[in-house]
This record gives structure tokens, sequence and C-alpha cells, in this order.
């Protein structure tokens, strides 16, 4: 990890160097390529990747991460340790509970609760509305 003028620097899995900033609401860290508005808390050791884009009042709590160009509605709470899988789309007032993975791709549907641990493969679907106890949702 390197710190250059309110800039963190990341080498990632292959090899590249990604950047980061600290969110003003929360300090967790942004990429500058993110859209993250400021009524967003992202706490210390929350992650939001490049071409994320978050829906305002949503929360993201420690161990969170929003993956590359992954949307998360409004009001969306995100619990800890929490994946959001890259271009998965997570609409308005959804609650994902502790330990969550969320597939490359998957939707999650609007006013949707997925509970502890619980995993949503790549490209699957849960139902707006839906509450998920089960520990996997797949792809239909």
């Amino acid at each position: 990890m390197v710190r250059r003028r309110g800039r963190i620097e990341f080498e990632n899995d292959r090899g590249e160097i990604v950047h980061y900033a600290r969110h003003e609401n929360g300090g967790g860290l942004v990429s500058p390529k993110a859209d993250v508005p400021h009524d967003v808390v992202v706490v210390p050791g929350a992650y939001v990747e490049a071409g994320a884009r978050i829906g305002g009042g949503s929360r993201l709590k420690a161990g969170g991460w929003v993956d590359e160009n992954a949307q998360l509605g409004r009001d969306v709470v995100v619990a800890e340790n929490v994946h959001v899988g890259p271009d998965a789309r997570i609409g308005d007032l959804v609650r994902l509970g502790r330990g969550v993975r969320i597939g490359a791709g998957a939707v999650v549907g609007a006013n949707a609760r997925l509970e502890d641990d619980v995993q949503v493969a790549p490209g699957a679907t849960v139902r707006p509305g839906q509450l998920v106890r089960s520990s996997v949702v797949t792809a239909a």
C-alpha cells in the first residue's frame, strides 16, 4: 500500500495498480472512478471499485466490497464481509446480511432481504421483496 496526497494505491491480484481515496462519510476506500454520493456511508475496511455506482442513503459496513461496475440502489445496507460481484445489480431498499456473496452479473430486486451467509450464483436473480434464508441461490 502506498499513500500519495490523499490517494491510496494497491496492487491487485492481476498485478495492476488501483487507486482509492478515503470517502468523506465514513473513511472507507472508494475508487475515484466510482460514483458514490456524499450521503452514502462507507466505513473503514469497506471498498468500492472503479465503475461502481451506489445510490444515496446506502451504507457499507466493514469488509463490504462493491466490485467493478456493480450497482447498488438507494438505501441499501451492506453488512460486514459482503462481496457484491462485478456487474451485479442490487435494487433499492435491499438488506444484505453478514457474509453474503453476490456473484458476477447477479440481480437482486428491490426490497429483497438476504440473511447471513447467503450466496447468489453468478447471473442468478433474487425477486423483488424476496426473503432469502437458504445458503445458495442458483441461476435458473
